[in-house]
């Protein structure tokens, strides 16, 4: 039994936290038994002390069981399970292209996204529905292939709280934090293997090109400590990645891409690499030709 100011001490005075400690907190962040400003608290300690590596695998392990975590075993997938996650940019439409391309090449691609981005495109779609239950999307994702919803109250609730709490509290900024919220969306989507697609350039989340490296170091390192084969590629936005921007026009425009119609350099090239990534990953290529071919 820890008492939860304590662990705020600690973090605030620059210590470092053991994975029970941190594992009683984000408990805490799901049943309500810390409240709002406790969790302001470490959050504000955690963006001005940061984490260890250790404690970033616990932090996101945790905020992954405070939920469900999905197991696929059980429908005897013939294939990988498999995602990629952006940091985002405009124009920014690859996981529209990526999902179904990947399930043609035998993976399974069950993507939970965040707030806004890709849900908006899809939002653009009438009778869509990003929020089905976890059910649904099981099986959806066992008989197309791929699935892409929105963060379920099932799935990560602890970072969907905690999330909210960052966002008004200017914390949203550390890298150990970003770290956790998205790996733990990932690894209760029960992935076999992710590829980080980290944007950097002027139109990039991340506000310098060493704060980019230094969250796809953080996520490569964390995914790979919690048992998920993971990696990352630097991906330039500087400019848009398609020549269009607006959530129906993205969508019009991915499915001329999937149909052939069109496909822009900068986004099929973007497209390409990380699909290619995915693959290696999933084990559905042995190289990077292999994989392109395919594609």
């Amino acid at each position: 039994m820890f008492l939860t100011q304590e662990i705020i001490r600690r973090k605030r005075d620059g210590g470092t936290l053991s994975a029970e400690e941190i594992g009683f907190f984000v408990r805490g962040l799901a049943d309500g038994s810390v409240s709002e400003g406790q969790a302001a608290a470490l959050a504000m300690a955690v963006y001005f002390n940061d984490m260890s590596l250790d404690e970033r695998v616990a932090f996101t392990r945790a905020m992954r069981d405070s939920g469900e975590v999905l197991d696929w075993r059980g429908l005897d997938l013939p294939g990988p399970i498999v995602d990629k996650h952006s940091t985002g940019g405009v124009g920014d439409v690859v996981s529209l292209l990526l999902g179904p391309m990947i399930a043609a090449c035998g993976g399974y691609v069950p993507m939970i996204s965040g707030t806004g981005g890709t849900l908006d495109k899809f939002d653009a779609i009438p009778g869509y529905c990003t929020t089905p239950d976890v059910a649904r999307f099981r099986e959806v994702v066992k008989n197309v292939g791929v699935a892409i919803i929105g963060q379920t109250a099932q799935l990560a609730p602890a970072d969907k709280r905690l999330y909210g709490i960052r966002d008004v509290t200017a914390t949203v900024e550390s890298v150990a934090m970003i770290t956790g919220s998205i790996l733990s969306k990932k690894l209760s989507a029960g992935l076999d293997a992710l590829v980080m697609d980290v944007k950097v350039g002027s139109g990039a989340f991340m506000p310098t090109y060493n704060k980019s490296v230094e969250l796809a170091q953080s996520i490569v390192g964390v995914g790979n400590g919690a048992g998920m084969l993971t990696s990352a590629l630097l991906t330039d936005m500087n400019e848009s990645l398609a020549p269009y921007a607006g959530n129906a026009i993205e969508v019009r425009g991915a499915i001329d891409y999937l149909t052939g119609k069109s496909r822009p350099g900068r986004l099929h090239e973007v497209t390409l690499a990380l699909c290619a990534e995915m693959l290696l990953l999933g084990k559905l290529a042995a190289s990077e030709s292999e994989a392109r071919a395919k594609l």
